[in-house]
């Protein structure tokens, strides 16, 4: 049986959508990353939301939405410094 979402802690609840925004923007922080400078702050904001997560009934999410953003960071400051070398 699901729980009732609506009846959880507003805190909790909070820390559960923190944890899922924080996986959706490493994901798009991978894809965006080719974008001059939007990769970078899209995986900061995931890295910071995900941390804000951790303590939080969805910590593997949480922890795969700062491992996923810290991902989209590097690869767009790889993506960076290749261009700055051209």
């Amino acid at each position: 049986m699901d729980p009732d979402y609506d009846s959880l802690d507003p805190e909790v609840r909070t820390k559960r959508y923190l944890a899922i925004i924080s996986a959706a923007f490493g994901l798009i922080s991978i894809f965006a990353a080719l974008l001059p400078g939007c990769g970078g702050f899209i995986g900061l904001a995931g890295v910071i939301l995900g941390f804000l997560a951790v303590k939080s009934e969805m910590r593997k999410v949480a922890i795969l939405g700062i491992v996923l953003s810290a991902m989209g960071m590097l690869t767009a400051l790889g993506y960076q410094v290749l261009l700055s070398l051209r």
